[in-house]
């Protein structure tokens, strides 16, 4: 085997220092065994009874029934966890501190870890106008985790990304049931993405989505005439930021929107994920409300 290059290795090391730092800082508490992990599936409902916690209350069977029912779960063994890593052209941007594709290595990556420290199964996918790697899952943390940081930090590719077509071949290639984690920005046409999730969720997996964003995509915060830089075969424009804030923020709004809905209509977690936020906070958070704490 050829030895790694040193910065590379050192690349590896930095990540894997991160992991575990978010792990052990944020994640760890929220899931002290595999029997408290992410391998819990729906089995079936029950009638509320007085004193059961109402946080497991199926409000969907209340709104057609009018009728309290408790969601009722079992532990699954042996987990499949997918990470997908969106490593097209898009992803490269930053607006200052870290970029998009950074923000999702290090998300994927904290996962990851905590996945297999419960000695469940994690693979890799990342992708851009195809599938660029394909790692099987397997639960040994040590050098089956490095290989997926060596693989992430392949970096982005100078093409723009195909996400519904991947998702779709991707769904036809993953075998066995799991969960299937998302990490890309979405800015891709959605009635493809769409169909992408669809197909995901018809082979039975459970689907997170975190939509990784710049802050100054989210915020526009331009005021001054500014040359944009396009990506993904878009060409430069030079214009004044002003005159174009509120459309271009309503058609973002308008984009986010869909996808969101489309989450929630297939039943897929939706997390928005900022460059400029804690990034520990913000995966803390969507546990804590994943698993009712």
């Amino acid at each position: 085997m050829t030895p790694l290059p040193a910065h590379l290795l050192a690349q590896i090391d930095r990540l894997e220092l991160e992991a575990r730092q978010l792990v052990e800082g944020h994640l760890a508490g929220r899931h002290k065994s595999p029997q408290h992990g992410f391998a819990v599936e729906f089995a079936q409902h029950r009638e509320y009874a007085p004193g059961d916690d109402i946080k497991h209350i199926d409000w969907k069977v209340f709104a057609r029934t009018e009728r309290y029912h408790l969601k009722q779960y079992e532990q699954e063994t042996n987990l499949v966890a997918w990470m997908v890593v969106d490593a097209s052209e898009s992803m490269r941007f930053r607006s200052g501190g870290r970029s998009k594709y950074e923000v999702a290595c290090s998300a994927a990556a904290a996962l990851a870890f905590l996945i297999l420290q419960q000695t469940d199964s994690v693979g890799l996918v990342t992708f851009a106008d195809g599938v660029r790697h394909f790692l099987r899952p397997s639960a040994r943390a040590g050098n089956h985790f490095r290989e997926i940081l060596k693989l992430l930090l392949d970096g982005p590719a100078a093409t723009p990304a195909d996400t519904g077509k991947v998702l779709d071949e991707v769904a036809g290639r993953l075998g066995r049931r799991g969960i299937v984690f998302l990490f890309s920005d979405l800015l891709d046409d959605v009635p493809p993405l769409i169909d992408g999730l669809r197909h995901l969720k018809f082979q039975k997996h459970e689907v997170v989505v975190f939509q990784v964003m710049d802050g100054a995509e989210l915020d526009f915060p331009f005021r001054h005439p500014t040359l944009f830089r396009g990506l993904e075969n878009w060409p430069e424009l030079s214009t004044d930021p002003l005159s174009i804030r509120e459309s271009y923020l309503t058609e973002l709004g308008n984009h986010l929107g869909q996808i969101q809905q489309a989450c929630r209509t297939l039943e897929a977690d939706y997390v928005r994920l900022r460059t400029d936020a804690d990034l520990g906070h913000e995966l803390s958070i969507y546990l804590r409300r994943r698993f009712g704490k």
